[in-house]
């Protein structure tokens, strides 16, 4: 499963992949700042492959 993130601080938008359907606890790393966000609650939407 492929998802499409918003950073909340920069506003950068990031792909990220997990093979888990369960998004608590999961945490991303921004790619442009550095910032570490939840993933569930800075998704977009579901992208298909």
């Amino acid at each position: 499963m492929i998802l499409l993130l918003l950073c909340p601080k920069c506003k950068n938008k990031m792909k990220y992949q997990t093979t888990d359907i369960y998004l608590t606890g999961k945490r991303k790393k921004c790619v442009y700042c550095g910032n570490s966000f939840k993933v569930k609650d800075n998704k977009i939407e579901k992208i298909k492959p």
